[in-house]
């Protein structure tokens, strides 16, 4: 039996705090997000492979498949 995997994640902004719900690409990592409400471009923090393990509330698709990561 496989582990659901979940598409989408929360990302808050650490410069401004907004919270936008987005859906995970599932082939690619995303390296950027723009903030939609102070337009600050997130990049990963060191030792993360996406915007979605360092700013969201679920990690990518490939970390809770418990591979390495998406890159």
């Amino acid at each position: 039996m496989e582990k659901e995997i979940k598409l989408t994640s929360v990302i808050t902004c650490p410069e401004c705090g907004y919270v936008e719900t987005e859906i995970m690409p599932t082939n690619a990592c995303q390296w950027f997000y723009d903030c939609k409400g102070c337009a600050k471009v997130l990049k990963p923090l060191p030792g993360d492979c996406c915007v979605y393990c360092s700013y969201g509330n679920t990690p990518c698709p490939p970390k809770q498949k418990g591979t390495s990561c998406c890159c």
